[in-house]
């Protein structure tokens, strides 16, 4: 009877500890992300939206019959939309430093190319490895390309001037701008 007596009173004990809860709260917070139409768009050289300055340096016959080119440069767009990207001079005419006056009118659009050698960005452009004019009129030379951190494009110059200007120091700035669509 002992023996029956003890079990029971095992049997209640466990059948109660089983039951029983331990003492718990909870306490709930909601996180808002208040996410905002965001793109950039850099320099890789230098991480900034001031690329360096391209210089051609034309000394030869050779130079002027056959134009220059420049070296790669790399640019960056990170944007969490897609885009488009434009190009254009900030002048129609080269600004002239030199000697000369009245000042020569070097327009841009006929000496001045670009081409893209590489396209990360997943959009779709016609100046893949193919050069064109660079004018003072914005138009877009890349369409549709694709939200990311890390859209990289790599752009190469070309500037053919020819031999009806005279020496001296032609300048215009080349202004790039990502669209987001």
């Amino acid at each position: 009877m002992k023996k029956i007596l003890l079990f029971t009173a095992v049997l209640v004990l466990l059948a109660a500890a089983v039951r029983a809860q331990n003492p718990s709260s909870t306490a709930t917070q909601t996180t808002n992300l208040n996410l905002t139409d965001a793109i950039e768009l850099t320099f890789v050289a230098n991480n900034s939206a001031t690329g360096a300055a391209v210089n051609f340096a034309f000394n030869t016959v050779n130079d002027y019959a056959n134009g220059l080119e420049s070296a790669p440069i790399q640019m960056r767009v990170r944007s969490n939309k897609m885009f488009n990207l434009s190009v254009k001079s900030s002048n129609a005419y080269f600004t002239y430093s030199g000697t000369t006056s009245p000042a020569p009118q070097m327009y841009v659009g006929s000496v001045l190319y670009f081409k893209m050698t590489q396209n990360n960005t997943g959009g779709w452009s016609w100046v893949n490895n193919r050069y064109d004019y660079i004018d003072h009129i914005d138009w877009t030379f890349l369409y549709y390309g694709v939200n990311g951190g890390d859209q990289n494009f790599t752009i190469v110059y070309r500037a053919t001037p020819g031999f009806t200007f005279p020496a001296g120091t032609y300048t215009t700035d080349v202004i790039y701008t990502a669209t987001q669509l």
